[in-house]
């Protein structure tokens, strides 16, 4: 087996979001979640619901599979029956996600998306974020505008969780005593120097960091031969 690179380890942390998810609908945004959510159907989470996107349900290699009225999808959407994992123009310690704008909201330095989907995602179903370059631009102390709701602005909402968060240096969740982020486990190559070296906040870590586990042979031979020949997942995660 070659060597795993950075990305493949992303992959496998993402995947990781829907372990054993049940008969959830998987909505990864990205190329990394994609290859993650399509990995976990075909080992660990055979039962997870994969969409094209508008109203059919697919199967790894995108044959379809069943209808997704959009009645049923917001029946999933709002009854904590689908996980997302969205990116992020920012995130702070408590998970409050911004992708609308960064600066004052009346007069913004630069325009993102918008809002969106983001609050609803995050009040309504288990909510998980990837961000394919970690910086202190990225991971701040406090997002300019909160579109993805956080653990201290939730208020006890019934299904809102953020399972984790994946960036090209390790894994994060939020299993402290305050629900502030804590750095789950480091990429192989990664030391936690340099992960908080590029964190604007300071982050919860545990006294035994673990590192995130490597794919197996299958595992490997499935990103690398069945879903992502092309290799588009360097595009996020070259190293």
């Amino acid at each position: 087996m070659t060597e795993v690179t950075r990305a493949e380890y992303c992959v496998i942390a993402c995947a990781e979001a829907w372990r054993d998810a049940g008969e959830v609908l998987a909505s990864p945004m990205g190329l990394i979640p994609s290859v993650g959510a399509r990995l976990a159907r075909l080992t660990f989470s055979p039962d997870l619901l994969l969409t094209d996107g508008e109203a059919l349900l697919v199967t790894p290699d995108g044959t379809v599979e069943g209808w997704l009225p959009y009645r049923q999808h917001l029946a999933l959407v709002t009854g904590g029956r689908r996980h997302v994992m969205m990116g992020a123009s920012q995130i702070d310690r408590y998970g409050n996600q911004n992708i609308s704008c960064i600066g004052d909201w009346g007069r913004p330095k630069r325009q993102l998306l918008g809002v969106r989907g983001a609050p609803v995602n995050t009040l309504n179903n288990p909510t998980s974020y990837w961000i394919p370059r970690h910086s202190r631009r990225v991971f701040v102390e406090k997002v300019d505008m909160v579109c993805g709701v956080g653990y201290d602005h939730a208020a006890g909402a019934r299904y809102h969780r953020i399972p984790r968060v994946v960036s090209d240096l390790g894994v994060f969740d939020f299993d402290s005593p305050d629900r502030s982020m804590r750095l789950a486990s480091l990429h192989p190559g990664v030391t936690l120097e340099q992960v908080r070296e590029a964190t604007s906040f300071e982050l919860a870590v545990p006294d035994d960091v673990q590192r995130t586990r490597p794919p197996t042979a299958e595992e490997l031979r499935l990103i690398r031969e069945v879903i992502d020949p092309a290799n588009t997942r360097a595009r996020e995660v070259g190293a």
